[in-house]
């Protein structure tokens, strides 16, 4: 079967079967299935991913291709497009491009396997569980090995705001790191008639959004931070103060020092309200219960790796922006890239001309089929180079 419509052909059937994080087990059996008739030998790795390795001529480094393969809890919506390979776990939804990234890498892995004598140095394919629920994939595949030997890494994305066939990455911080914080803001309850008797955590817990918001403006660009509020729960009687209020929210940053100011912050803006609604009238003072979860880290690519991706891929695709703008989204690819230099892609699939407009995590996201070989292209392109060229990426393998 030609390669396009082989890698379409896969496509659809991982479309078609979505699995949530660490629930992956029929995507698991496919992809070693396709891989062993491939020739190339998998592994289990971080309970429902795949690891296998495409060895060419002995010596040379090594580089790896990452796939994230899970789905989201989402009830795909059937449309004109999508009747053939619409998701029949109900519920369920490759509605990030997952479905896409295993099939361009499986793609790769057919053409680097059946050139594998052309060079000198390996491959290795990582399919990793879990990217869409922290803490992640990624930290146990580097635990169980998944990164041993090694030398560089590479990754890509596919966006659906982005115009199909047009490719974006940037040296340095491309994505931002993810953190949530959950608050119980401790007051004393009573009856709206006797304010005086009481200490509103209501009232706390809207004066530290307002704070937040203004404290961290005045000290961070707004433009390399968000910050917002999930949810707030409390009270349960209309003429009744509650004694607990909870919030939960998220923020996320481009670089750690931004996310340690916006941890200080919150302790601090907390502290001056307790100290704000404290009374000689009450026996006890307001009080708050913290917690600060740091998800996924903020995603650094390499300066020299990228710049030499930048330079291949421009010579060989037509819309190649290499100092696009940072991303507000995060991946735990970042994990990677704390361990060795590489770089991760976005790759547009947005084609109002066949209908496709949704954006990722939409429930009628779909993707424009013709970017698939360009996907693979781009993956065995940068890995075949890097393998002739380290030095060319700044790695010097031993």
């Amino acid at each position: 079967m030609p390669i396009e419509e082989w890698i379409i052909k896969l496509r659809r059937e991982f479309h078609s079967e979505p699995e949530i994080s660490f629930k992956e087990y029929r995507t698991q059996e496919r992809i070693i299935k396709v891989l062993q008739e491939l020739g190339i030998e998998p592994d289990k790795i971080a309970g429902t991913g795949v690891v296998a390795t495409i060895q060419g001529q002995p010596g040379g480094p090594c580089i790896a291709i990452r796939s994230d393969i899970d789905a989201l809890e989402v009830l795909e919506v059937p449309t004109a497009r999508n009747k053939d390979y619409i998701s029949r776990n109900t519920g369920f939804m490759h509605a990030c491009g997952h479905d896409a990234h295993i099939a361009m890498v499986l793609g790769a892995a057919r053409i680097l396997q059946e050139n594998k004598h052309t060079f000198t140095g390996s491959i290795r394919l990582i399919f990793q569980p879990a990217e869409e629920q922290p803490p992640g994939g990624a930290t146990r595949v580097i635990e169980e090995g998944g990164l041993d030997g090694v030398d560089a890494i590479v990754g890509m994305h596919i966006f659906g705001d982005t115009d199909a066939g047009k490719i974006k990455f940037k040296e340095g911080s491309f994505m931002a790191s993810s953190n949530m914080f959950s608050i119980k803001f401790i007051g004393k309850g009573g009856h709206h008639s006797t304010p005086e008797d009481c200490i509103d955590p209501i009232l706390i817990a809207a004066d530290f959004i307002s704070a937040i918001n203004k404290d961290i403006k005045s000290r961070i660009d707004p433009s390399k931070y968000v910050l917002g509020i999930g949810k707030i729960e409390g009270g349960a009687q209309f003429n009744r103060t509650p004694d607990e209020v909870d919030i939960i929210g998220s923020f996320r940053t481009f670089d750690d020092n931004d996310t340690r100011t916006i941890d200080d912050m919150i302790t601090q803006a907390l502290d001056h309200l307790v100290e704000l609604y404290t009374t000689r009238d009450h026996s006890r003072a307001p009080s708050y219960e913290l917690d600060i979860l740091h998800g996924y880290p903020v995603l650094v690519n390499d300066a020299k790796f990228t710049k030499a991706v930048y330079s291949l891929l421009n010579d060989r695709y037509p819309d190649v922006n290499g100092n696009t703008n940072s991303i507000f989204g995060a991946e735990d690819f970042a994990f990677y890239l704390q361990n060795v230099p590489g770089t991760y892609l976005t790759l547009g699939t947005r084609n109002p001309g066949k209908g496709i407009v949704e954006g990722n995590h939409s429930n009628r996201f779909d993707i424009d089929e013709d970017v698939l070989i360009t996907g693979t292209g781009i993956l065995q392109t940068i890995a075949l180079d890097f393998l002739k060229n380290p030095g060319d990426y700044g790695v010097h393998p031993a």
